[in-house]
């Protein structure tokens, strides 16, 4: 996509002030034509050609300010040659004043106005230019004054007034995120209220869906009646909890985050093939599994499923040349998963935490369980989280 032209003359300085020593000269030439050939130059092309050198300090103002000073007073010479000042000198003087002024500080515009016009009043007053006009040096020189005085005036006015927009649009940026926070903090308290109230809402209808799944089981021999009643209760309480619950997850999930999908959610039973993919990605790893993990709760398979993943991730990442090994475990109650590898293990850094070990730090405190992150003994790296489970399906009594 191609810039504006606008924009392309903008980053051009020395083009825009190259046409603008042009349009001076133009002015030039347009006055001389027009005035009577008695006050024409005695010899017009090299008159033409010092009006194109006094305008020349005007396409360099900006790229560079104090040469083109240099080359102003400079020209200075050239009525001497003439016998007439050319008109764009003067207009150079104007327009180098204005420029200092409006992109310089204060100090050094002021040096840079006096290098410029006290050259200027001085040759006024030892060699005027001879003008046919009976004017004394006084007023040449107060005219010469009153021209600086208002080229830097207008200079520092346009430059105050710039550092004011400045100002005032930073102002508003500011303003305006402090807004954005404002808006987006208010809404965040909100969700928080809002998910708050669905929380109460969701475990009221789980502990009476407990109540009477406790209630049902107890009764289903004496009187099945009854027990169906509670489960036909428990069936429609369960569809009014589901629908609480997403709208719960919509209420937390923020305007970052995409919508959830339905694909079944990665458990313990997907560790084996997250360990293929990884030998697959260049890290030999082997996998060693214990007791009978199928029963676990899905919440708590799903937490060791993103350990294992995240561990041989950072394992892939930092440990570089390396072996890695994967142990999941159930027994006494607890799952047990360990990742370790013999890397180089991670850089050395005081500050260095990760959002990976974070978020297993808070999956696993969610659960009740512990994570030890640390390296190991003889080199490498180990993740080894501990959790408290319970068989899927069980029943309190």
């Amino acid at each position: 996509m191609t810039d504006p032209p606008v924009h392309r003359w903008r980053d051009r300085p020395l083009a825009r002030d190259a046409l603008f020593a042009a349009a001076l000269v133009l002015v030039e030439v347009v006055f001389t034509l027009l005035t009577p050939r008695e006050f024409w130059p005695s010899r017009l092309p090299l008159g033409l050609a010092w009006s194109v050198l006094c305008a020349a300090p005007v396409a360099l103002r900006r790229v560079a300010p104090w040469p083109a000073v240099g080359l102003a007073v400079a020209t200075l010479a050239i009525p001497a040659f003439l016998d007439q000042a050319p008109a764009s000198q003067s207009l150079a003087f104007v327009v180098l004043t204005y420029t200092m002024a409006a992109h310089r500080p204060a100090r050094t515009a002021a040096v840079a106005a006096v290098l410029l016009w006290v050259p200027v009043v001085v040759a006024n007053v030892l060699a005027p230019v001879e003008t046919g006009l009976q004017v004394g040096a006084a007023y040449v020189v107060l005219n010469n004054l009153l021209t600086a005085l208002l080229s830097y005036a207008v200079g520092r006015a346009v430059q105050a007034r710039r550092v004011t927009t400045e100002a005032l649009r930073e102002r508003a940026r500011v303003a305006e995120e402090n807004q954005r926070s404002l808006a987006e903090q208010a809404v965040a308290d909100e969700r928080r209220r809002i998910a708050r109230e669905l929380h109460d809402v969701v475990a009221h209808h789980v502990s009476v869906m407990g109540v009477l799944a406790t209630g049902a089981r107890r009764v289903l021999q004496r009187d099945p009646g009854t027990a169906d009643e509670a489960l036909a209760t428990i069936e429609d309480t369960s569809r009014v909890t589901l629908r609480e619950m997403r709208r719960l997850l919509d209420v937390l999930r923020t305007d970052a985050e995409p919508a959830a999908d339905l694909t079944p959610q990665p458990g313990l039973a997907g560790i084996e093939a997250l360990v293929e993919q990884v030998r697959e990605a260049g890290l030999p790893v082997s996998l060693h599994v214990e007791g009978d993990p199928g029963r676990v709760e899905e919440g708590v398979s799903l937490t060791s499923y993103r350990i294992v993943q995240e561990a041989l991730t950072n394992a892939l990442k930092h440990a570089g040349v390396a072996t890695a090994q994967v142990r999941v475990g159930v027994d006494g109650g607890f799952l047990t998963v360990e990742v370790e590898d013999t890397g180089r293990g991670p850089s050395p850094g005081p500050d260095r935490i990760g959002h990976g070990l974070v978020g297993m730090r808070e999956r696993v405190a969610l659960y009740g369980g512990t994570l030890r992150t640390g390296a190991r003994p003889g080199g490498g790296f180990r993740v080894s989280a501990r959790i408290p489970v319970e068989p899927a399906g069980t029943v309190p009594a």
